[in-house]
């Protein structure tokens, strides 16, 4: 019966995986992108179904959006137009500052602190940035290098304190190493220097729990392990809600605070239940890479591919294609590698994996394959993947409706 879903979950995947190469190739086939290979492709229908997917995971709770996992200003708007997200973290000042600069957002959380001196001269000598946007510190030293640069505390800098949010076990911590910043006493010890050092106003407190938001728990074929990652998650998530409490209720007195931010794609659901929190941080969430796949809490919907062209055939049953070896940042393993995703059964090769300037491909797909056909692939991590390229196409439908410059498109860099 024709358009019968499938009922095995293997066999959907297949289907839709067809489905998605074949709405891509129509698309690059009315309107071939010019310039070099990659092609790459942000699906529309899917970015917007991700997005409702995170409010609605969110409960109410308002989500801010992390501009590290797109780095496509058209993407960051189109994100923060949609019902439910509010205000957006950055992962660079200078890139918080081109945000307020270009009026894309004028509510502007900093994820990590910065020692950019550059960046922070025009921050202290702009009002409206300064009231834009919210600085990241862990330590005193970070309100030193502001007021190294500037001669007048005339304006006020907005600043949020990054509290330790790792769970902690059997004398191990367990979490990303982020801020120094755990028990109480150290928190309202910095807290209290913020808030009476001349120049400075308290406004929020940070609690990213890694560990829940950026770890598969549901992952094929570990089944023991993901067993074992979904108890530490539960575990961090009860251990969070009294500490947040325990945090919260020693710093009333210190400051009244605007913000408490915390989770991320992965962590929506336990992050904004926790009442201390008043809104969640999600960006990978709303492409959907690689390694968001496995996750107990959400439905992958991919959203961001890009195509190479195939090259040559080594074999009947082996095809080259063009570049693509765009290994993600993090921990060396096979979970970091591209993924060739569309036309399905297509496996990188154990020897040559993906490289700088040609990608050998396997499976039962290649055999169809010929010169000049596109292999779309998936990028483990999210903004990562706009890197490497000037241009991204968006696709709605089985057609690109518009074509937008990434920073590096637009001539930015932001470390």
């Amino acid at each position: 019966m024709t358009g019968q879903v499938p009922s095995d979950p293997l066999a959907r995947d297949f289907v839709a995986r067809n489905r998605l190469r074949h709405r891509l190739d129509a698309a690059v086939a009315a309107y071939p992108p010019a310039g070099a290979t990659p092609t790459m492709v942000v699906d529309l229908d899917a970015f917007d179904t991700n997005a409702g997917d995170l409010a609605k995971r969110a409960s109410g709770t308002p989500v801010r959006v992390a501009t590290k996992s797109l780095r496509v200003p058209a993407l960051v708007r189109r994100a923060l137009e949609a019902d439910g997200f509010s205000g957006a973290m950055a992962y660079s000042l200078r890139e918080a500052l081109w945000l307020h600069e270009q009026g894309i957002c004028d509510d502007i959380v900093l994820g990590y602190p910065t020692v950019d001196a550059g960046a922070l001269e025009r921050l202290v000598s702009s009002p409206s940035a300064a009231a834009a946007i919210t600085l990241m510190v862990d330590a005193a030293e970070h309100l030193d290098v502001v007021d190294s640069v500037r001669s007048s505390k005339a304006v006020s800098i907005r600043v949020a304190i990054d509290v330790d949010a790792g769970l902690r076990v059997g004398g191990q911590h367990i979490g990303p190493k982020r801020s120094p910043l755990h028990d109480v006493p150290d928190i309202v010890g910095l807290a209290r220097t913020v808030a009476d050092r001349r120049g400075f106003t308290l406004v929020g407190v940070m609690t990213y729990e890694g560990q829940v938001a950026g770890v598969p728990d549901d992952v094929p074929g570990q089944k023991a392990r993901s067993l074992l990652v979904r108890r530490l998650k539960s575990a961090s998530v009860e251990q969070l809600k009294v500490r947040r409490r325990e945090i919260a209720d020693a710093l009333g007195p210190v400051a009244p605070l605007e913000f408490w931010n915390a989770g991320g794609s992965g962590s929506i659901e336990t992050s904004s239940s926790d009442p201390v929190v008043t809104e969640v941080t999600a960006g990978s969430g709303l492409l959907v890479p690689g390694l968001f796949d496995h996750y107990q809490s959400f439905e992958p919907r991919p959203a961001a591919f890009y195509g190479l062209p195939v090259l040559r055939k080594p074999t009947p049953a082996m095809v080259t294609v063009a570049g693509g070896g765009y290994v993600a940042s993090g921990p060396h393993g096979a979970d970091r590698q591209p993924q060739p995703w569309a036309p399905p059964a297509l496996h990188l090769t154990g020897l040559e994996g993906a490289g700088e300037v040609q990608t050998p491909l396997t499976g039962p797909a290649a055999a169809s394959l010929g010169i000049g056909d596109l292999v779309w692939f998936r990028h483990a991590k999210s903004g990562e993947l706009f890197e490497h390229t000037n241009d991204v196409h968006l696709l709605a439908g089985d057609r690109f409706v518009e074509t937008v410059p990434s920073y590096r498109g637009a001539g930015l860099a932001f470390g």
